[in-house]
């Protein structure tokens, strides 16, 4: 069955094997998906990820990484840029995520890179994805009470 959107298949099958506390998952290869791959192995998001060559096409193995009490590295992927709507990031306009708990991965014209790494080389592109870590429970800009966000009329938990 071919997707239309691979890059969200992927982040789909990766929060679905999160959810299912999973060890692996399986995912048809591309160079994207194996360039995504790469940045969350080398930003310690996942513990390593293979090639398996099969017919009719290959496979993206990716073994998820755990903590001591079994919780994920990874607490959410988000799409950002979808084929109906494209999202860009000037050089200097990059986002930061969750206060740097999380990364933006770009597609730039040097290949895919995190956000730290389009800063470094002064370049911007489209976000396909964010994925940000477990550290946190809640995410730190949900965290903070203030007037806006407080309604008066429920108990505070």
């Amino acid at each position: 069955m071919p997707v239309t959107d691979p890059i969200a298949d992927f982040l789909t099958r990766v929060r679905n094997a999160i959810k299912a506390r999973k060890k692996e998952v399986s995912i048809p290869q591309s160079r994207m998906l194996a360039e995504l791959s790469r940045i969350l192995l080398e930003e310690g998001y996942i513990e390593s990820w293979k090639s398996v060559e099969q017919a009719p096409q290959s496979k993206l193995v990716l073994t998820l990484k755990t903590g001591n009490r079994g919780d994920n590295a990874i607490r959410d992927l988000q799409r950002v840029s979808r084929s109906g709507l494209r999202r860009y990031a000037g050089r200097d306009a990059i986002p930061k995520i969750y206060h740097g708990l999380g990364i933006p991965i770009l597609s730039t014209s040097n290949g895919v890179l995190t956000a730290a790494q389009a800063r470094k080389a002064r370049v911007g592109g489209a976000l396909p994805c964010k994925v940000w870590s477990a550290r946190s429970s809640r995410p730190a800009k949900l965290a903070r009470r203030t007037p806006q966000n407080l309604n008066t009329t429920r108990p505070l938990s």
